[in-house]
């Protein structure tokens, strides 16, 4: 069974002679724990593909939190530690997790890293623990051939469950001015691998490597930024997938959100990189946001309809409406997780993960791709816009019903796809872009409400055909039927003054520079 707990912690430079400053000035104590002596050994791939996305996984004996640790990256300092039980082999509810990392490589002991942990625990007044201080003495091994080995020391302070995060911040103070200052390396396995890697391992130095600061610079050319951008979304794919396969909140919305960008992205910008290579792969794209939207959807529309029901006095409630939604629920969600695991671990999907891969490593751009990211990228979000136009004026000139539903739902499509070309462009075109991409997402906001209460209103007929077939009343259905058609009509009477406020035309300009 594995634990999971957020690690909020800093890392500092430190040698033999480095004294601790006094912390009872930010601390009510400090109180010794003694030393633990703490043997970790490491798990990579051979080319260390999950330290080159800051992933960490440890078989770790000796001390309190003896385990299999997995570590995945949240934010500077910050990780998400998942620990499973002392085993022989490696837990598979840990290997799964980094499966879109490795995709059927082998991981093997990499390094070894044996430390002499001296243990400080900073509390509160009241004696609750704020924070663990540790004073290590690391020795790393590596466990490849031709491999070296390292030592040093250095100080971590790691936040306790539930503690504030500024009291990192006055601990920090301290070490500072005592002269003790932040580490190079973002952990220990960073510096293990480049300290300990063989003379000619270039890539092993490289994977270990922290990056420098990148600099904030507008792209060199429309083929740069789109590139960044590409590659933005799919750091985002392989960063979420690891959440949906611990059913985290939002995660399969984020998931989904990051392909949809990406595909997008292909189509906004086909004419910078090329789309007979890009549109084989926004299919598969659009397959998996497919197939992961099963649960996803069913949960909001249910919640939409539990909402509804919530709001009914209960005079209105008549026959078993709840109990009926729960049933009708339960059996369209049925399997829809096992369903989505079970894609993540299709050959289909790891192949898609290599295909874009391959995209962004030999991306095949055109001769647009070359030309100033400034003037380029406003042709195409503003091509999108005039998309998106011509599908709002067929909808508003359709009569209410199925054929004009089925022109705004075309139309959010286009909204959205408006939306997301103007947000990429944002590095670019700077404030003009944000502008223009809040005006869509306010046009997809009512677009997508409308939508919503076309799928709600299909799934409320359907619950009052089943209520009618079991011999229950079928009021409350058709009462909801209703209200959701009567939200649909102020969406659509809504839609043109939305969309007169969205097509702002010196907003236009300013967008087109």
């Amino acid at each position: 069974m594995a634990d999971t707990k957020r690690e909020i912690e800093r890392k500092y430079e430190a040698t033999p002679d480095t004294k601790l400053p006094d912390l009872t000035r930010v601390a009510a104590a400090v109180i010794d724990k003694g030393v633990a002596e703490l043997d970790a050994v490491y798990y990579d791939t051979a080319d260390l593909r999950l330290a080159s996305s800051s992933i960490t996984l440890r078989r770790r004996t000796g001390g309190t939190d003896a385990g299999w640790h997995l570590k995945l990256p949240v934010a500077p300092g910050v990780r998400d530690e998942i620990t499973v039980p002392l085993s022989e082999p490696l837990p598979h509810a840990l290997e799964s997790l980094v499966r879109a990392r490795t995709r059927g490589a082998e991981l093997v002991p990499v390094v070894r890293l044996r430390s002499s942990r001296h243990i400080h625990h900073l509390l509160d007044a009241d004696g609750a623990l704020l924070a663990e201080l540790s004073r290590d003495g690391v020795r790393a091994e590596r466990l490849t051939d031709g491999g070296r080995t390292a030592q040093w020391d250095e100080i971590e302070v790691e936040l306790a469950d539930d503690a504030d995060p500024a009291f990192l911040d006055a601990v920090d103070k301290k070490l500072r001015k005592a002269g003790v200052r932040p580490a190079k390396w973002p952990s220990k396995l960073a510096r293990a691998l480049a300290e300990t890697a063989p003379e000619d391992g270039r890539h092993a130095k490289a994977a270990a490597e922290p990056a420098a600061p990148a600099l904030v610079e507008e792209p060199a050319n429309a083929g740069d930024h789109i590139l960044a951008y590409l590659r933005e979304q799919l750091e985002a794919i392989l960063a979420y997938d690891p959440a949906v396969r611990r059913d985290l909140p939002d995660s399969v919305h984020q998931m989904r959100v990051a392909t949809r960008r990406m595909r997008s992205a292909f189509k906004t910008y086909r004419k910078i990189i090329d789309r007979a290579v890009t549109d084989p792969i926004g299919e598969e794209l659009r397959w998996l946001a497919g197939e992961l939207g099963v649960a996803r959807d069913q949960e909001v529309l249910t919640e939409r309809l539990r909402s509804r029901i919530d709001a009914l006095p209960r005079t209105l409630l008549l026959g078993p409406v709840r109990g009926r939604l729960r049933i009708w629920s339960v059996a369209h969600g049925s399997g829809a997780r096992r369903k989505a695991i079970a894609v993540l671990d299709s050959k289909r999907y790891f192949a898609l993960l290599d295909s874009l891969d391959t995209l962004l490593a030999d991306p095949p751009l055109l001769k647009a791709a070359f030309g100033a990211a400034a003037r380029v990228v406003p042709k195409a979000v503003l091509k999108d816009y005039d998309r998106l136009a011509g599908r709002i004026d067929h909808a508003l000139e359709l009569p209410p019903g199925h054929e004009r539903d089925l022109a705004m739902h075309d139309a959010r499509k286009a909204a959205k796809r408006a939306r997301y070309a103007a947000e990429a462009a944002i590095p670019v075109l700077g404030k003009p872009a944000k502008r223009f991409a809040k005006r869509m997402k306010a046009v997809q906001t009512v677009l997508g409400d409308h939508q919503d209460s076309v799928v709600a209103r299909e799934a409320l007929r359907n619950l009052g055909i089943q209520a009618h077939a079991a011999g229950e009343s079928a009021f409350t259905w058709g009462l909801l039927h209703g209200q959701e058609e009567a939200q649909a009509a102020e969406r659509e009477r809504e839609l043109p003054e939305v969309w007169r406020e969205a097509s702002d035309e010196d907003l236009r300009a300013a967008l087109s520079g």
